[in-house]
């Protein structure tokens, strides 16, 4: 029983060392492979470059990610949404020929401008929106389905 024993053992050991040598062999031809052509002195100042460029590409990433967090600030105050709503608000006429137009920034605010078309004139108006608010003036219904249709983009 010995005999097995000591079999099974040299067995795992010859396993083991066959696992170590390919592992170290494929760290040495990796290794030359990044050092090929290149002495010890070179080495050393080739690493120091990688570190220095590395430290600019940080600093180069952190400006960028400034500048990135100020131009979404900005846009939030540019117009994004519009919201176009057609209708006709008096019997007699035919068409839909009135409109409500809602003109959002990021925020929710900007203007309504209503137009109501009769026989005779067209009248425009305009209404001030914060957060999708009326700030003086109530919304008709369709101003509101003019922001609530411009908030959805």
């Amino acid at each position: 029983m010995l005999p097995e024993v000591n079999l099974i053992l040299a067995f795992i050991i010859l396993a083991w060392l066959l696992i170590i040598t390919v592992l170290l062999i494929r760290i040495f031809t990796r290794y030359y492979k990044l050092t090929k052509g290149v002495t010890k002195k070179d080495l050393g100042a080739v690493l120091e470059k990688l570190i220095k460029e590395n430290k600019l590409k940080n600093k180069e990433v952190k400006e960028l990610l400034n500048r990135l967090e100020e131009t979404e600030k900005e846009v939030a105050g540019h117009i994004q949404k519009i919201g176009l709503v057609r209708f006709n608000p008096f019997t007699d006429m035919g068409g839909n020929q009135s409109f409500a137009l809602a003109v959002l920034d990021g925020k929710d605010s900007g203007i309504v401008i209503s137009g109501l078309h009769s026989r005779d004139s067209t009248r425009l108006y305009t209404k001030l929106v914060k957060k999708g608010k009326p700030v003086k003036l109530a919304f008709s219904k369709e101003e509101k389905e003019a922001i609530t249709q411009a908030q959805k983009q």
